[in-house]
C-alpha cells in the first residue's frame, strides 16, 4: 500500500521537478554512483519511473525481458531539488531513498 501511495505522490509531485524560478526554501540533493534496477511488470509505471528518474537527471537503461521491464538508472554527480514546503522535501527524499540513493536535506 505504501508503495501505491508513494507512486500517486511521484505523480503528482512531478512538476516540482521543473526548475525553480524563485528561491526554494528546501533542498534536497541526491546521488547515486552505482547502477541500481527496478523489476516493474507494468509498462505504464515503469514509463513514469522512468519519466521521473530522467527528470531527475539519471542515466537509465530499460530493458524488457521475462514477462517484465528492468529500468536501470544511477546518478554519479550530486544533484538537487529545490522545492518549496518541506513537506515536499521529505517526500522526495523518502522516494529517493527507496530507491538507494544517497540524500542531504538542506532547510
Amino acid at each position: 500500500m505504501f508503495r501505491v501511495l508513494l507512486f500517486s505522490a511521484i505523480v503528482a509531485l512531478s512538476p516540482a521537478l521543473a526548475p525553480a524560478v524563485s528561491a526554494a526554501d528546501e533542498v534536497v540533493r541526491y546521488q547515486l554512483t552505482e547502477w541500481k534496477a527496478k523489476h516493474i511488470h507494468d509498462e505504464k509505471k515503469a514509463d513514469t519511473i522512468a519519466k521521473t528518474l530522467k527528470k531527475l537527471g539519471c542515466e537509465l537503461k530499460r530493458e524488457e525481458h521475462s514477462g517484465h521491464i528492468d529500468v536501470k538508472y544511477r546518478c554519479p554527480k550530486w544533484h538537487e531539488l529545490k522545492l518549496d514546503t518541506h513537506d515536499e522535501a521529505h517526500k522526495w527524499e523518502t522516494w529517493l531513498k527507496e530507491y538507494g540513493f544517497k540524500t542531504e536535506h538542506q532547510h
